[in-house]
């Protein structure tokens, strides 16, 4: 039986729906296109953009269908926030094409439409690969990169939790997740009476034993 928290990222094929596919549970699905390449500007300013479209069921996401127009830069960007801030193997984006960059050069070089698209397909494998990943699919960046609007560069890197586990731990806590409240531990507990104490001096102090103050401030 598969991991019910992998996403499946292969294209959903259509076929006829029976009685148990119709009324048993959703499998997990994650479906990331790269279409509509868009070329704007001009001279050095010149680049081209692709919409990105993601559709998924996984509770992770706060969208389960959202839109984002980004540049092969913003690609870049996101693999070196993941390869900088997660433990996940990064896979390799299509290659930068400096060649076709060049000055002297009679055609169109990387705004040639054949490349765009070679780009397009390599672009679109990326990111199925990196959101498909478990780890992947908790790190911020992710979550900017697929749906918000643009991208905030300065941004605070962290972890995007799951909120079915955030329920669960709710329920076998008591504690919201997202209270970061200090909580007393058992050692400190250990050491709280409902007995009336002495007030201290210098000479009770003295004679208190080291591990009193281990219980303290650990």
């Amino acid at each position: 039986m598969s991991d019910p928290t992998v996403a499946d990222t292969r294209r959903l094929n259509s076929k006829p729906q029976d009685l148990t596919d119709a009324y048993g549970p959703p499998s997990n699905f994650l479906e990331i296109d790269v279409y509509d390449p868009q070329t704007v500007g001009v001279g050095r300013n010149r680049f081209t953009t692709y919409e990105v479209r993601m559709r998924t069921n996984l509770p992770i996401f706060k969208l389960k269908d959202s839109i984002a127009r980004r540049r092969y830069s913003d690609f870049e960007w996101l693999k070196n926030e993941l390869e900088r801030d997660s433990k996940i193997v990064v896979p390799p984006l299509p290659g930068k094409a400096l060649k076709r960059q060049l000055p002297f050069r009679g055609d169109e070089g990387i705004f040639e439409e054949a490349f765009i698209e070679e780009r397009r397909v390599g672009l679109e494998q990326f990111i199925n690969r990196i959101a498909g990943h478990p780890l992947a699919q908790n790190e911020r960046c992710l979550h900017m990169f697929l749906q918000d609007e643009s991208l905030d560069r300065n941004y605070i890197p962290g972890k995007v939790r799951d909120p079915v586990i955030q329920r669960r731990d709710v329920h076998s806590t008591g504690q919201n997740p997202s209270d970061l409240s200090p909580r007393p531990d058992k050692a400190y507990r250990a050491l709280s009476t409902s007995q009336p104490q002495p007030p201290l001096t210098a000479a009770s102090v003295s004679l208190m034993p080291c591990t009193v103050y281990t219980c303290i401030f650990f």
